[in-house]
């Protein structure tokens, strides 16, 4: 299966996720630092214009002059902003002091028709001659002869609006920059995430066409075993003692085999919880070496304890019985007779420590790095003419490394193999 096309594709639809993602973060981004730009700039004008407003609805308000014309400061000190022009409107919205903001801007501003009644008491932009902005506040004001309506406060915001485009602009071509070099990181991370899938996969085609072919070969020992008998069906039990007998191993091998498989199909989701207690390290090591000690016996080897970690392992009894068979039935598998096997405990750096040394036929040096793969095997026919299949040492890994250990492989000096175990207290 031609896996390019699906992996290209799940690419371009991470790169895609990640450019979304960074261009609604930049926008976002963008219309904060506007608005909060924009809230800054106004903010004394539009303290300025409520403090006029404040000041003309007062008692001490009578007139008030344009900032461009000369005359005597009316008001109280600091009443009013020089920056702001008072327009007075009566209810036919005709302005009514014309003497005192001049007549170009009593022209500009009736001819503009800025009276708004729908913007009563709320802060507005308007422009005059399309050229000039002002901020406005309209307000009510009734005076004594009710010849004044309404008055309108406004104050010019040229300065502030030139700032505010110039940063408007400023902003969209970063933001467009930031689009841009988004484009290129979504790439980078869309690959950078695709490579532990990718991984993944291999590792998962690489698994079942292993598991395959290991299921393959018991199957079709087992098929042609069978067919044999059933050719020749009026023959006795012990004549065909052979082929039965090869049935049953290359069963019990199908059934280790499969339980294999399943172990560490649980292990990679997490199904598998580990159940620990308190285990006392050497007591459990002697208990569970015993059968293999007289099996070492009876092929003509050595198995010999040297325990002294005197303490105890939070641990999971079942899953570490089934470490320490794993090591030891590599350990017996792969020597010969007379030949010697050790196990060995002790504490280290407040960890239990537990070696299994072997004089066997040992490993060799480049290969150490990769036992402890899936279906990985050395000597691959001979593994399997001994019953191996490469998973016992994964699955050993995997039983370390849920207790929060260290599994290592190393030479044993001349001859043989060491594995050295190491469980926090």
């Amino acid at each position: 299966m031609n896996r390019q096309p699906i992996f290209r594709k799940q690419q371009l639809r991470f790169m895609i996720l990640n450019l979304i993602a960074f261009s609604i973060i930049f926008t976002i981004f963008g219309v904060i630092i506007f608005q909060q730009v924009q809230n800054t700039l106004f903010l004394k004008t539009d303290d300025d214009l409520l403090q006029a407003k404040e000041f003309v609805l007062s008692e001490d308000f009578t007139t008030i002059r344009s900032p461009l014309e000369n005359g005597p400061e009316l008001g109280p000190p600091g009443g009013i902003n020089p920056r702001i022009i008072v327009l007075n409107w009566n209810a036919a919205g005709d302005i009514v002091n014309e003497d005192q903001i001049g007549t170009w801007l009593y022209e500009s501003f009736s001819q503009e028709s800025i009276l708004n009644i729908e913007n009563l008491n709320t802060i507005t932009n308007l422009s005059v001659d399309a050229e000039y902005t002002y901020r406005s506040l309209l307000i009510e004001n009734d005076t004594a002869d009710g010849e004044i309506a309404y008055t309108q406060l406004l104050i010019n915001i040229d300065g502030e609006q030139t700032i505010l485009d110039n940063f408007g602009q400023l902003l969209i071509i970063c933001s467009l920059i930031f689009i841009v070099l988004s484009i290129s990181a979504s790439y980078i991370l869309s690959k950078k995430m695709m490579e532990p899938i990718i991984k993944s996969w291999n590792k998962q085609a690489e698994f079942v066409e292993n598991a395959s072919h290991e299921l393959r070969t018991p199957l079709t020992i087992i098929q042609n075993k069978l067919e044999l008998l059933l050719m020749e069906p009026q023959q006795k039990i012990i004549q065909k003692f052979e082929n039965i007998a090869l049935s049953l191993s290359e069963t019990r091998r199908l059934s280790k085999l499969t339980s294999d498989l399943l172990t560490l199909a649980r292990a990679d989701s997490a199904e598998i919880q580990l159940d620990k207690h308190p285990l006392h390290v050497d007591e459990f090591i002697e208990r569970v070496s015993v059968p293999y000690i007289e099996i070492a016996e009876s092929q003509n080897k050595t198995l010999q304890l040297d325990l002294h970690c005197k303490t105890e392992i939070q641990a999971d009894e079942v899953r570490l019985h089934q470490l320490l068979v794993i090591l030891l039935d590599n350990a017996l598998k792969y020597t010969d007779e007379e030949e010697h096997i050790s196990v060995k405990t002790y504490t280290e750096d407040q960890k239990a420590v537990i070696e299994i040394r072997d004089t066997g036929r040992g490993i060799q040096k480049e290969n150490l790095p990769y036992i402890f793969d899936r279906f990985y095997r050395e000597d691959k026919a001979r593994s399997r003419e001994n019953g191996g299949i490469g998973l016992g040492l994964s699955i050993a890994q995997w039983i370390v490394t849920h207790h929060g250990g260290t599994i290592t492989a190393s030479q044993n000096g001349q001859a043989g193999t060491l594995f050295k175990v190491k469980l926090p207290q």
